[in-house]
């Protein structure tokens, strides 16, 4: 009994997970097909909005008798610009990218564009040439400034009921996302994780019942800066691990926060005793 009431009154914060999501590690083909002398004419105009036939396809579709040759490369695994962000963002708007624009050309962005020059016939380099870019442009539409850089690499949740009035951290543990939320309106939101299966996150209405700049896990040993404590020693706080890991890791049941700027901002919004809602 001794023992636990120490954890709990001394925080938690980051430790190894499994339950984690990892990110794609797979890469695009690294060899294209040879193009052909005489680039095959195209199969009529792209279209302005995004269609079904956008999507990428469950079944392979046949490789084509003849394809587009390739042109100028523009954007390559390794580079990072405005440019690649737009790309990113536009592969999202026809569901060939399934997370926020970061700017930087990995191998996921490679796999999406791999995977859309399949599904129009183009040499699959998983780079973006100039034909590659025409069609893509083609298809959609110039990506606005929220698509850009949204606030959450998650979508928003529906705001549980219990988060429509007054002045509430409102936590959701399907979408991994909280929403500062006042009288029903959100405010600000961000990127979220939480406690093991061993060590879980609280689920339920709380309040904050105190607030610590600059704290310390005397359990752990490790920063919780901007912590905001709701449950006993479960708080809302920034941690490095999760900025530097993403859901490779997990907390021990608190609420990690990977934005420092935006919980900095928010932690000095927040008031003693205004409501937590932490929900599936």
């Amino acid at each position: 009994m001794a023992a636990a009431a120490v954890a709990l009154a001394t925080g938690c914060t980051a430790q190894a997970a499994g339950g984690g999501q990892s990110p794609a590690t797979s890469g695009p083909s690294s060899s294209a097909p040879a193009a052909p002398a005489t680039p095959a004419p195209s199969s009529g105009s792209p279209s302005a909005s995004p269609t079904s036939d956008d999507k990428p396809s469950s079944t392979p579709s046949s490789s084509p008798t003849s394809a587009q040759p390739a042109g100028k490369v523009l954007m390559k695994d390794g580079d990072e610009s405005k440019q690649v962000r737009e790309l990113q963002a536009r592969l999202r708007q026809i569901g060939y990218f399934d997370r926020a624009p970061t700017g930087f050309y990995g191998s996921i962005t490679g796999k999406g564009v791999s995977a859309f020059q399949k599904k129009r016939g183009l040499p699959q380099t998983g780079s973006v040439d100039e034909v590659t870019w025409q069609r893509l442009v083609g298809m959609t539409r110039e990506p606005t400034a929220a698509e850009l850089k949204p606030s959450t690499s998650n979508a928003l949740d529906t705001p549980d009921p219990r988060c429509m009035t007054g002045r509430v951290l409102c936590i959701s543990k399907e979408t991994r996302t909280l929403a500062w939320m006042i009288d029903g309106k959100v405010v600000s939101s961000m990127d979220v994780r939480f406690g093991s299966e061993n060590t879980p996150t609280r689920e339920g209405v709380f309040n904050v019942d105190r607030k610590v700049r600059d704290d310390w896990s005397k359990l752990y040993h490790t920063p919780m800066p901007y912590s905001m404590y709701f449950s006993r020693g479960q708080a809302v706080h920034y941690s490095a691990d999760f900025a530097a890991r993403g859901y490779n890791g997990g907390s021990h049941g608190c609420v990690n926060v990977r934005d420092r700027a935006k919980l900095a901002a928010l932690f000095d919004e927040v008031k003693v005793g205004d409501k937590v809602v932490v929900h599936w």
